[in-house]
């Protein structure tokens, strides 16, 4: 596995109904690196966030999409999503404020 720092962990918010309907329940959707695990994610959102504490992290992989130009198939990159669960007493997560 490569050498992957909490900093290089997330790579953006996923912003889209379904996600900002979790904000209330203080569920928060990131893009993360393919190779990170839930122990890796939970620490960059709790390093990169003040006052953050996270209750619990659930992950899904997702394949790249089949395209085609002409007569040549190829894929889209594969992608990794994270749902961050926060703690009740936990602060929210100031990028999402202003959405």
């Amino acid at each position: 596995m490569a050498n992957v720092q909490y900093y290089d962990v997330i790579l953006k918010p996923v912003v889209t109904e379904k996600s900002m309907n979790a904000m209330a329940e203080k569920k928060y959707t990131f893009l993360v690196h393919p190779e990170a695990n839930k122990t890796m994610i939970k620490e960059a959102v709790e390093k990169m966030f003040d006052g953050v504490k996270v209750e619990s992290v659930n992950t899904m992989n997702n394949d790249g999409k089949k395209k085609r130009r002409g007569m040549v198939y190829g894929r889209t990159a594969k992608t990794k999503k994270a749902i961050v669960q926060l703690t009740a007493d936990s602060k929210d997560i100031e990028i999402f404020a202003g959405l």
